[in-house]
């Protein structure tokens, strides 16, 4: 379960985020969307500690995010963030291995049962035959689906992921979505596209200009005129045949 109370976050005096709080369930994905600088990747890293609340408080199964040091808080939250750069010649199975980390003490070396997990990741991402190649030589997509084998090496029960679909097409992008829909864990992610958010989540949070601004399920929540009113642009919402929600986007000329 992960909660937020009143968290703001503040640079030079000018808020990021004012006031959020939100509650994500035990086992439930949860979408935060809203318009690119809303503050959803900045609420993104104070909940996985990137960044510090200038105010407010941030709780991890109850217990304040402050007082989890970072190795119990690595063992109970992983994270897929928007960009994964990296400046050393890694090849995909020792990235996927570093999620092991939080289980180990120092020094101490990978077991078989690291590599097992890390070769099911893998193969859960459809990554397992890329486990040697370097992860600089990947494409953005596949570099993606790399960081997600990495955090479900981890094996943690909540998952934080900012915009997963960033990079991939549409093949990967529904392959991915069904993975993380299927996994067995509390979801949080910031999404920019409003029919995956649809499709895969129990409930939405919208912010704009750092504020939150709406917060229900996919068919209460993205209705015409709120994709106007946070958005700005016009929209048709519809219902397929399978009672999944689709939207419609207008040109704007």
């Amino acid at each position: 379960m992960i909660q937020t109370d009143h968290v703001v976050y503040s640079i030079d005096n000018a808020n990021i985020l004012e006031g959020i709080s939100l509650h994500v369930p035990k086992g439930a994905l949860v979408g935060i969307l809203g318009p690119n600088g809303s503050g959803k990747s900045t609420l993104l890293k104070c909940i996985y500690r990137v960044l510090k609340p200038t105010s407010g408080a941030i709780f991890l199964d109850g217990t304040e995010l402050s007082h989890i040091s970072p190795k119990e808080a690595a063992q109970k939250l992983a994270v897929v963030a928007q960009h994964n750069f990296s400046n050393f010649d890694f090849t995909v199975e020792e990235v996927v291995l570093m999620g092991r980390s939080p289980y180990k003490k120092a020094l101490e070396r990978n077991t078989q049962r690291d590599t097992a997990i890390v070769r099911e990741s893998l193969e859960r991402v459809g990554m397992e035959n890329f486990s040697k190649r370097s992860f600089l030589t990947l494409s953005g997509g596949e570099q993606q689906r790399v960081i997600l084998a990495r955090a479900l090496a981890q094996q943690t029960p909540c998952l934080v992921l900012d915009e997963p679909t960033n990079h991939l097409d549409i093949k990967y992008q529904l392959q991915l979505m069904d993975l993380i829909h299927a996994l067995d864990q509390t979801v949080f992610m910031a999404l920019h596209d409003l029919n995956i958010a649809a499709m895969y989540c129990d409930k939405l949070y919208v912010v704009k200009k750092g504020q939150l601004v709406g917060e229900g399920s996919p068919k209460s929540l993205l209705t015409p005129s709120f994709i106007r009113e946070v958005y700005e642009i016009d929209a048709d919402v519809m219902e397929t045949s399978t009672g999944q929600l689709h939207v419609l986007y207008h040109p704007a000329h």
